[in-house]
């Protein structure tokens, strides 16, 4: 089944292994005529200092930006990446998609117990409720 968005799909990656699972998800899903956007995002502390230097970051971003291509690439899809920065990530991936024109938003939701996703303010329920456009839960591969 492909997906029929005319504009660039967004997908977010929390770490390399996010990336790799989401990617493998939407991978049966697009074509060549897709262009698929991968971001990541630093999550800024407003004003705190951060937990980690810079050049560790993009790094990590590398990483999760390298598991996502593989299979992204395959589907011969365009696939671009970009680094994000915010205080709120669910906030700063609906940003980037409305200033990238992009037609939805596709991710795997993470693992979490429900204490987890209390703490974290549960960033997959966040993506549904803020939506200001569609967004695609892609099924969980085991």
């Amino acid at each position: 089944m492909a997906i029929t968005f005319d504009g660039p799909i967004l997908v977010p990656a929390a770490d390399p292994d996010d990336a790799e699972r989401t990617a493998r998800a939407l991978a049966p899903r697009i074509g060549p005529e897709n262009t698929v956007l991968v971001v990541h995002v630093v999550e800024k502390g407003g004003g705190a200092p951060d937990k980690a230097p810079l050049e560790a970051r993009r790094e990590f971003a590398d990483d999760v930006f390298s598991r996502a291509r593989g299979p992204l690439e395959e589907t011969g899809a365009r696939v671009e990446t970009e680094v994000l920065y915010g205080t709120d990530v669910v906030d700063a991936i609906f940003e980037a998609a409305d200033d990238r024109g992009a037609d939805g938003v596709a991710f795997v939701p993470r693992k979490g117990n429900r204490l987890v996703e209390m703490l974290s303010g549960d960033t997959t329920r966040r993506l549904i409720r803020k939506a200001t456009l569609p967004v695609l839960v892609l099924p969980v591969e085991e």
